[in-house]
């Protein structure tokens, strides 16, 4: 019994890291976002603080204020060994920035911002191949930063802010595969334990897992300097530490297809039920560097570097509070760090109206190795487009789209705990293994229109 709940627990938490996984929100500026999300070497006002707070000390306004929101609506689809494929029905997330500075004097600002910096969602349905490590997932992290800048000299300037977050996740997963389900169901047919016309489960996943649970309030820790090379001419570079997310009680629910789902699994795996977990999942550093160049008045052009830090992330420890020690779980993820690369471009084409160009390359942190549905990560190349137009002195209305391919991520393997199969095995039946193995290619795209405003005075 100990041996069974073991590895069943195993299973239920193996999709709760999903707030760590490569969801790194890269759409917090309407505006920005059309030159590829570049920031980094420019001076953007209250926008500055999330890019670059030193950004913030150049700003020459009393008062700057912006908002913006993003509607990402992804798409994935798993592709079988037999060529049956499956697609995601993710529904659409919104991360989005608030935020506001005003000077304190000419050389020092200050101000606040409120952004999303991880976020996403995905939703593989309740009875796909798959469900045994994924069927959805929803993870939400919200960071408030109050942040200083000051400029040193006319060239020079440095900021720092405080980056106070929390979050939450919701998932569910199934818990027995239909294939195992069925070969029990046979056994107990030919013991005479169950009705000869007792009908199988199919495709339907016969038992399924919700795990819910609130990450508590983390600090960290935003600085970053900017320099002017020559008068049309910027480099910038920013840090963000990392912040240790901790979900210190969650709650696990069970749910059955059927009520002989119900009266075959009860007995053995209804103890989840009373079960609540604690866990431990980084929001990695971030390092920052950039350029911005101004070969005519008119004409921004930006480059910048990021590299997360999700070497960081080398495994899931899960510990469940009202179970005994050997229930806690170690689970080995071994991301790596990874680069994202943005170049962008801004024409003033009027006095009112500014278009833009992006391109960002974001290459995949995950492991091919441990690679899980629960986040399809792969390398992504994003094209944007935007634009600005002030209708009349200070405001500013903002508008971008940006498209993610993946690049696709083939004869990917996971391997799982198959509670049933492992129980069959060890009655000596042919075909019954416990470990199971899902095989997959995986496609990957997404649209992101994105809408701001912004005012200074």
């Amino acid at each position: 019994m100990n041996k069974f709940l073991i590895a069943l627990l195993g299973m239920a938490a193996g999709t709760l890291p999903a707030l760590a996984e490569g969801y790194q929100i890269n759409t917090l500026s309407a505006k920005q976002l059309g030159m590829g999300h570049t920031g980094v070497a420019m001076k953007l006002g209250a926008e500055s603080m999330y890019f670059n707070p030193a950004g913030l000390g150049f700003m020459s306004s009393t008062f700057d204020a912006s908002a913006s929101a993003a509607f990402i609506m992804p798409d994935a689809t798993a592709t079988m060994p037999d060529g049956s494929k499956y697609s995601t029905d993710c529904g659409v997330s919104t991360p989005m920035n608030f935020s506001a500075a005003f000077s304190i004097y000419d050389n020092l600002k200050a101000g606040v911002a409120f952004y999303t910096p991880y976020g996403s969602a995905i939703d593989w349905g309740y009875d796909w191949p798959g469900a045994v490590l994924s069927q959805n997932v929803s993870l939400k992290v919200f960071t408030v930063q109050p942040s200083l800048a000051w400029k040193i000299t006319d060239r020079l300037s440095v900021g720092a802010g405080a980056m106070i977050s929390w979050g939450s996740v919701d998932l569910n997963k199934g818990l027995i595969t239909p294939g195992s389900m069925d070969m029990m169901i046979g056994v107990l047919k030919a013991t005479g334990q169950l009705p000869a016309a007792t009908p199988g489960f199919g495709n339907i996943t016969p038992a399924s897992v919700n795990l819910t649970g609130d990450a508590g309030v983390v600090c960290g820790l935003n600085i970053g300097a900017m320099f002017d090379i020559l008068p049309n001419w910027t480099v910038g570079a920013s840090w963000r530490s990392q912040m240790n997310m901790k979900v210190k009680k969650g709650d696990a629910h069970l749910s059955y297809a059927n009520e002989l789902a119900a009266s075959l699994l009860q007995n053995q795996i209804g103890l989840i039920n009373e079960a609540n977990f604690k866990a431990e999942m980084p929001c990695p550093w971030v390092l920052s560097l950039g350029t911005s160049w101004k070969p005519v008045k008119a004409l921004t052009l930006a480059f910048d570097a990021r590299l997360t830090g999700w070497h960081a992330y080398r495994s899931l420890d899960i510990e469940f509070a009202s179970l005994p020690e050997q229930f806690n779980q170690h689970i080995d993820k071994k991301y790596s760090n990874a680069w994202c690369f943005s170049l962008g471009a801004q024409y003033a084409v009027t006095r009112r109206f500014d278009a833009r160009l992006g391109l960002m390359v974001d290459t995949t942190p995950v492991n091919s190795d441990y690679y899980n549905p629960e986040t399809p990560g792969m390398t992504k190349v994003e094209p944007t487009i935007g634009l600005s137009f002030r209708p009349v002195k200070g405001l500013s209305i903002d508008a971008s789209f940006m498209y993610i391919f993946g690049m696709g991520a083939d004869n990917t393997k996971c391997d799982y705990s198959d509670l049933i199969g492992a129980s069959l095995a060890g009655m000596g039946i042919p075909g019954a293994s416990p470990v199971g193995t899902f095989q997959a290619d995986y496609k990957l795209h997404a649209i992101t229109p994105s809408i701001g405003i912004s005012y200074t005075f």
